[in-house]
């Protein structure tokens, strides 16, 4: 398959609804994808810049996670709602520790 062919297909979670306690994980979830995403660009020798600049490396979404601005937040929370979504669609499922019950 050539790239110019690729057509992403990620399975279709719109129909998932997920217990309202996954509230809270979704938001350490989504505090993570941003942390692994810092720690890559920093790798890569991304630093801290005002505005995003590609060739300079820099970028102002270099800043812990509760510094974001919500739309940054938002994307973050989106991807680990993602994530979550398809773990149910799958048939698995998360519980508390200690609350297996749920």
């Amino acid at each position: 398959m050539r790239m110019k062919d690729y057509m992403p297909e990620p399975a279709d979670t719109s129909k998932v609804v997920l217990p309202t306690y996954l509230a809270c994980l979704t938001e350490k979830l989504a505090e993570n994808v941003h942390e692994t995403w810092a720690l890559g660009r920093m790798r890569d020798g991304w630093t801290y810049g005002a505005v995003r600049d590609d060739a300079a490396r820099t970028t102002p979404c270099l800043v812990p996670y509760g510094q974001l601005p919500e739309d940054e937040r938002e994307y973050d929370r989106e991807t680990a709602l993602s994530v979550l979504r398809l773990i149910y669609k799958l048939g698995y499922r998360i519980v508390p520790k200690g609350s297996e019950n749920i």
